[in-house]
């Protein structure tokens, strides 16, 4: 008998996968599905980036073993766009870690900060790998509530004194995944005191900082004086660029931080492939229309989304950043949406599947055309929701 270790005996399914197979089966009954659910761009990667990789995939060298910790002329990149874009200031030689996909970075932080039994601050409802990499690295996930009464935002006060004193790492996702709320510079001060006054080790997950509308402008927690020294933000390009397949990302900020992720790298991995690296050098340094053309885009799709749901009774407020939008609905999420699928053909992602208080709600992502989110509400339309 084949017996798996107590650690993959307590993850979840994961959300995503359990969704697809739903999915699947309502698609081979004939149904037209409209998935609303997973953030997957379904906008092409631009023609310039595209036309980058073709060119460095011809390199013969490209194809050999990467280094490490990056191309130092991806980190070059990624620090000046930093500097253009957010106003921080990186030095790309230990500043700046090259990743495949932040994701990966996510998962493999607690590895290099977490003995076992050690807690993890992580939010809830929130991006499930922050969760599974605290388990996965043996370590103990203390859930930080992100309540609507306060826009979803941890109150840092409600954390226990104890338990904040013996947390090693505090996760955070602002513009967040899964209800789209948004992180002043107030906020952050206030994590860089909290972070400071219990020796917590603070990861920002930022790959929704690009996609944000209505004038507004998501900033960085390491714009906050004193945030690099007890913090990391991770960055992908997987959303700004359309890039998801591409798995390439960058983590910036406090050098011994990214020295003790680097270390788990250099042992579990071998780097991000370089011609992936090159094609993210040109979508950094390149012009950035295509961005603005993709929140437009979005924009548009949103509205006609909110404006379907307010005529259906469901009163979102506009999400200003993200593609997401984050609806309370009536009962269970997870009876709502499979309403949803079996009476509908839509697939949502329940907010129970991004923890306990996530419940009540859905998330749907703006990754289908402006007809295809027209003919969802008018699909909900004759439903009773």
């Amino acid at each position: 008998m084949i017996m798996y270790a107590d650690r993959i005996n307590s993850l979840p399914p994961y959300l995503f996968a359990a969704i697809d197979k739903a999915k699947a089966e309502i698609a081979r009954k004939g149904v037209d599905v409209i998935n609303l659910s997973i953030g997957d761009p379904d906008l092409p990667t631009p023609s310039h980036i595209v036309e980058a990789m073709k060119e460095s995939i011809e390199r013969p060298e490209r194809h050999r073993y990467p280094s490490y910790e990056g191309l130092l002329s991806f980190r070059k990149a990624a620090a000046t766009w930093y500097k253009k874009i957010m106003n921080v200031d990186l030095n790309p030689e230990d500043e700046v870690l090259t990743l495949i996909g932040s994701k990966e970075g996510i998962a493999h932080i607690p590895l290099a900060f977490l003995n076992p039994g050690d807690i993890s601050l992580v939010p809830d409802p929130a991006y499930p790998v922050y969760n599974i990499g605290s388990i996965l690295a043996d370590g103990k996930p203390f859930k930080m509530p992100l309540l609507e009464e306060n826009d979803f935002l941890p109150d840092l006060d409600a954390i226990p004194a104890g338990i904040a004193k013996k947390a090693r790492l505090m996760f955070l996702n602002y513009p967040n995944n899964p209800t789209s709320a948004i992180a002043s510079l107030k906020f952050f001060e206030e994590v860089v005191d909290f972070s400071n006054e219990n020796e917590i080790l603070v990861i920002h997950d930022n790959p929704y900082s690009e996609m944000a509308y209505d004038g507004y402008k998501a900033p960085s927690f390491l714009s906050v004086s004193g945030a690099k020294e007890v913090g990391i933000e991770m960055h992908s390009l997987s959303k700004t660029y359309n890039m998801t397949g591409w798995r390439i990302g960058f983590a910036v900020g406090n050098r011994e931080i990214l020295s003790g992720l680097g270390k788990v790298k250099t042992n579990v991995d071998s780097g991000a492939f370089e011609a992936v690296q090159e094609a993210g050098i040109t979508a950094l340094t390149g012009p950035q229309d295509c961005v603005r053309e993709m929140n437009r885009i979005y924009k548009e799709r949103r509205d006609v989304l909110l404006t379907g749901l307010n005529e259906l009774g469901l009163h979102v407020k506009p999400p200003r950043a993200t593609f997401y939008v984050w609806v309370r609905v009536k009962g269970k999420s997870f009876d709502f949406t499979r309403m949803l699928l079996e009476k509908a053909g839509i697939v949502a992602t329940p907010g129970i599947g991004f923890g306990e208080y996530g419940e009540g709600y859905i998330r749907f992502a703006l990754t289908q055309s402006v007809d295809r989110i027209n003919e969802a509400v008018d699909r909900m339309r004759k439903l009773d929701i």
